[in-house]
C-alpha cells in the first residue's frame, strides 16, 4: 500500500501566528481564551496544560483575568471593545483573512448593501461576522436563497466556504433577484482553496484518502464532504489514535490531507502509523 500526502495541507499561517502568540504569552495563568482557540483539541489540551483558561463558544461570559485572548475566529469589533474595557490586556490572534472579512463586509454596508453572508450560522467565525451587521442574512445552502426586498445584495463568504458552493449560491442569489444588483467578493481564504485542490487533484492517484483533523473543524468537514461528493473512501480522524486498521484493507493507495488547524507532528504521527500497519510507502508530493 502507498501513501500519497496531498500537496497543500495542515496547518495554515494563520493558526501558526496565533499559535506562536499563545505559548509567547507571559503569566499563562492569568490568561483566558475567549473560546477555542483552533479547532483542534491537540491545540486545546496544550492550553489548558499551559494553565490558562477557555471559555466555551457557545457560553462565552466576560472574563475576569488580566490578559485576554481572541480567538483565531475573530470577533466582532463591538465585542473586541467590550473586552479591551474589562481586561487589563487583550491579544487579538484573528487570522488576517478573517479580519478581511470584517472589512469587506462592513465596506458593502457602508455602501447602502444588503449584507448576504454565506456561511454556518452556528460558526464562531460567522457570529463574530454579523455581530457589527446592521441587516444582514446567513445563507448556508442553496435551498436558503430567496428573493429579497433590496436593490443592492452584498455577498461575503465564511473563509472555509467551498469555492464550488459559494459559486452555486451567488449564481442562485442572481436567479432569485434578477431586478437587483449583486455585488460578490470573494472572501474564500487561500489555505482552504489551496486544500481543495491538492485534494482534487489526488482523486484520480488513490483508493481511499484519510483526512485529519478536529471533529469541530469546518474546514476538515469541508475536506470530508467533497471526499464524499466524489464518491471516494474517506476516513476523518483526529489524530493517529483513531485510525481504524481494518478499514485498509481494500485499498493500495491511500491519500492523506489535513486541515488547517492540524499540527505537523499529527500528520506525521498518522502516516508512521499507516506505515506501521501496512508497511507503507510514502511518497510526498511537495
Amino acid at each position: 500500500m502507498k501513501v500519497i500526502r496531498a500537496k497543500a495541507m495542515g496547518m495554515c499561517f494563520g493558526v501558526r501566528d496565533a499559535l506562536a502568540m499563545m505559548r509567547a504569552l507571559p503569566n499563562p495563568q492569568e490568561v483566558t481564551v475567549y473560546g477555542e482557540l483552533v479547532h483542534n483539541p491537540e491545540i486545546l489540551n496544550e492550553i489548558a496544560q499551559r494553565g490558562m483558561t477557555m471559555l466555551s463558544e457557545t457560553q462565552r461570559v466576560l472574563p475576569l483575568s488580566k490578559a485576554v485572548v481572541i480567538t483565531a475566529h475573530g470577533v466582532s469589533l463591538q465585542e473586541k471593545r467590550r473586552l479591551t474595557q474589562r481586561a487589563e490586556q487583550v491579544y487579538d490572534t484573528t487570522c488576517p483573512l478573517v479580519q478581511r472579512v470584517h472589512q469587506q463586509a462592513l465596506a458593502l454596508q457602508d455602501s447602502g448593501y444588503f449584507i448576504i453572508v454565506i456561511g454556518k450560522p452556528s460558526h464562531v467565525e460567522v457570529k463574530g461576522l454579523i455581530g457589527d451587521l446592521q441587516a444582514y442574512t446567513v445563507v448556508e445552502t442553496l435551498a436558503d436563497v430567496q428573493s429579497y426586498s433590496h436593490q443592492l445584495l452584498g455577498v461575503v463568504s465564511q473563509t472555509t466556504t467551498p469555492p464550488d458552493l459559494a459559486q452555486a449560491i451567488v449564481q442562485a442569489i442572481r436567479d432569485h433577484n434578477p431586478a437587483a444588483q449583486v455585488k460578490y467578493i470573494d472572501t474564500i481564504c487561500k489555505p482552504t482553496r489551496d486544500r481543495q485542490l491538492a485534494l482534487t487533484e489526488l482523486f484520480k492517484q488513490v483508493d481511499a484518502m484519510v483526512v485529519v483533523g478536529g471533529a469541530h473543524s469546518n474546514n476538515t468537514r469541508q475536506l470530508t464532504e467533497l471526499c464524499r461528493r466524489c464518491q471516494l473512501p474517506c476516513l476523518q480522524v483526529q489524530n493517529e489514535q483513531e485510525l481504524q486498521k481494518e478499514w485498509f484493507f481494500p485499498y493500495q493507495v491511500v491519500g492523506v490531507t489535513a486541515g488547517t488547524s492540524t499540527l505537523d507532528s499529527t500528520i506525521d504521527k498518522v502516516c508512521q502509523t499507516l506505515e506501521g500497519k501496512g508497511r507503507v510507502e510514502t511518497k510526498r508530493f511537495f
